[in-house]
């Protein structure tokens, strides 16, 4: 009797839409925020734009030409090259940055993780302006070093006319390395110091100790920084924007999946073709965090096993 007459107060004290008073700011500025302009774009992808007004519904349309566009395909050309890059060349060096900053003999580690990390604090479009002075073709400071160490060097080397590419990830190199060193430096204070010493009593070498201690327990956060770095990759916007000068670089070197999508809905006016084209790059990245996922899970399932 006392137990019925408790839930019956604890119903009155707090009625069944008290949790919904406390979610209701939330999942208002998420349907104003979130649900509304996807469910706008995705409507919007199914239509020609001439103007802010005037639209003509077209169906498929749009994804019919984007497979067809040799634009769009260099777009994701460049946008591919670019996350691989990224991969095969950052995170590699940002985890020997933290294997180097991470040994306990090591003086000055702080003032050296300070260093690295200070580049992703600029922000993007300042990392733009910066290599676009460093890599200038006649004053550039990285042509005039070069030249210095080894004469033979050509001091009008063309980076920004001739490589893009290039000079795109040596400016994402010197942005990026030291955000993803401190993921893998906060990764290498979590492997437990007692497997370390064991492998060591065993007699394993450095190498050993590398590759079946230190790398399974840093593969989950290996994981996320991989699936970070293509995210980011494939959005990638405002330093290739800002390196070459507001335009997509010589020969569209430079070009973007993103920057495709502002030039054809803003410059050119067509929105309806530049939503086709921003759910085509969301399905991308979705499909990229579900491989992840599973690449995960696989793994776990194997180091349980």
């Amino acid at each position: 009797m006392s137990s019925s007459r408790n839930k019956s107060l604890a119903r009155a004290t707090h009625p069944a839409w008290t949790p919904w008073f406390f979610l209701a700011p939330f999942l208002a500025i998420t349907a104003i925020f979130v649900v509304w302009p996807l469910g706008g774009s995705l409507v919007l992808s199914f239509q020609q734009t001439f103007g802010p007004e005037a639209t003509k519904v077209v169906g498929w349309d749009n994804f019919k030409f984007l497979l067809r566009d040799p634009l769009f395909w260099k777009a994701v050309r460049n946008t591919t090259l670019y996350a691989t890059g990224s991969v095969l060349l950052q995170l590699p060096l940002a985890l020997l940055l933290a294997l180097a900053l991470n040994h306990p003999r090591l003086r000055g580690r702080t003032l050296f993780r300070l260093l690295f990390f200070l580049p992703s604090l600029v922000g993007l479009i300042f990392a733009g302006v910066v290599f676009s002075l460093v890599l200038e073709t006649r004053t550039g400071l990285l042509n005039h070093s070069l030249h210095a160490l080894i004469p033979a060097f050509d001091p009008e080397f063309p980076w920004l006319s001739r490589y893009p590419m290039a000079a795109l990830l040596l400016s994402a190199l010197w942005l990026y390395v030291g955000f993803n060193m401190i993921y893998f430096l906060a990764a290498l204070q979590s492997v437990p110091r007692d497997l370390l010493e064991a492998a060591s009593i065993d007699g394993a070498s450095a190498w050993q100790r590398f590759r079946h201690v230190i790398l399974p327990e840093i593969t989950p956060v290996t994981h996320f920084v991989v699936l970070l770095s293509l995210v980011g990759s494939f959005q990638m916007f405002e330093l290739s924007w800002v390196l070459f000068n507001n335009t997509t670089g010589p020969n569209d070197g430079g070009l973007t999946i993103v920057m495709y999508l502002y030039r054809t809905g803003f410059i050119v006016g067509d929105l309806g073709y530049a939503s086709a084209v921003g759910w085509v790059l969301a399905l991308l990245l979705i499909s990229f965090s579900w491989l992840q996922r599973r690449l995960r899970v696989r793994s776990a399932e194997g180091g349980v096993a």
